[in-house]
This record gives structure tokens, C-alpha cells and sequence, in this order.
């Protein structure tokens, strides 16, 4: 049975990224995963990285404060990650920014000769206000995929990754009759990423299966 650690990032309660949250976590409750939610907000999660939890160059098995190693351990209990924001500033809330800096420190994500984050796989599910035509149009597509691809997951051992947008999620400028529509669109949307998620992990399972 998989263990999946299912992270929120939304200060409401009623926002389209919980419903998408929640519909996630049902989803795979439903396919037998069991999961750990971690709602930064409602966890009161401190996004500031002070000396308790600065890198220490010079000593990679440096010993974290208390808060921040109960977070390293639930990452290391699962063995997928999947992460649900809002796409604020083309990038990630400060609380969820301030998680990977303060969690995925130096030592546990990073800076060892062979990741502890190897193996897992990795949902980063981001709704974006922007339709998909004008996000591409700035130039952002790349950029967004890139920095959490690249510059998170697989810089921490974490190679079997999907980065999903669900474009237009600002319902505000949506007629009241079209926004049932919308909403289910985005629900679809983060049922597709989960299937690619799951792919991914078929298809690591065939590959090992093959080379085994």
C-alpha cells in the first residue's frame, strides 16, 4: 500500500485549491493509498528559516530544530509527494517556498552521495489564474516546470515527476452559470495529473521489472 503525503497551500478553507485538495486526497483514499495531509496554514507552519535551521556547510549532519525534522520524517514515511498551490507571482506561495527551504535542507534533500529522496515520486498540482495561452505567451511554461522539475525534485534524488497546471482557475470574471463548468474542468484536470503520476510509476515498475 502506498503512502502518500498529500501538502496544501492555501490560507481558505472554501478556496478552489482546497476542493482540488480534497478531491485529490478522495481520489486516492479510493485507490487505497493512505495518506497524510499536511495543511501548512492549518498547521501553522513557520515559513522563516532562521539559524536553527540554516545550512551548515561544513556539517551536513547537522541536527534541525525539532518541528523541522517531524516534517523530514513524514517526507521519508511517503513514497509519493504530492503538493497542491495557487500559482502566486508565477511561482510558490511564501509558505510553501518557505517549506522547501527550511525542510528540504542541506543534508536531507540534497548534499549526499546517494539521495534519501530517491525512489519517491512527485506531484507538483498548481492552479494558475492565467488561461494557458497567456501563461505560454509570457514565456512562463518553461520557467514554472523548470524550477520545480529541475530545480527541487530532481536536485533532491527525485527523478519521477510531474508538474501539472490547472490554467483559469480566477473564476471572479467567469458568468456565475459557466463557473460549475469551470470548476469541474479543474477537477478533471487534477484527475489527469494523477493518472500521469501513477504512469510514471508503472512504467518505473516495468523498467526495473525488465532490467531485474
Amino acid at each position: 500500500m502506498s503512502r502518500t503525503l498529500l501538502v496544501l497551500a492555501h490560507p481558505r478553507g472554501d478556496a478552489l485549491t482546497t476542493q482540488v485538495a480534497e478531491r485529490t486526497r478522495h481520489r486516492l483514499e479510493a485507490a487505497g493509498h493512505t495518506i497524510d495531509l499536511l495543511d501548512l496554514y492549518a498547521e501553522d507552519f513557520d515559513p522563516r528559516l532562521t539559524p536553527p535551521d540554516e545550512p551548515d556547510w561544513e556539517n551536513r549532519d547537522k541536527v534541525y530544530s525539532p518541528e523541522v525534522r517531524a516534517h523530514m520524517a513524514r517526507i521519508e514515511a511517503a513514497d509519493d509527494i504530492v503538493v497542491v498551490f495557487p500559482v502566486w507571482w508565477f511561482s510558490l506561495p511564501a509558505v510553501l517556498k518557505g517549506w522547501i527551504d527550511r525542510v528540504w535542507n542541506y543534508g536531507f534533500a540534497y548534499g549526499r552521495s546517494k539521495p534519501r529522496l530517491a525512489g519517491k515520486r512527485m506531484l507538483w498540482l498548481g492552479l494558475a489564474g492565467y488561461s494557458g495561452e497567456a501563461f505560454a505567451k509570457k514565456g512562463m511554461v518553461e520557467v514554472v516546470d523548470r524550477q520545480l522539475r529541475v530545480g527541487i525534485s530532481e536536485f533532491s534524488g527525485i527523478d519521477q515527476v510531474v508538474v501539472h497546471l490547472l490554467y483559469g482557475s480566477e473564476l471572479s470574471g467567469v458568468p456565475h452559470a459557466l463557473r460549475a463548468g469551470r470548476v469541474q474542468e479543474m477537477f478533471a484536470g487534477a484527475d489527469a495529473a494523477l493518472d500521469a503520476l501513477h504512469a510514471l510509476g508503472a512504467e518505473a515498475e516495468t523498467e526495473a521489472a525488465v532490467l531485474g
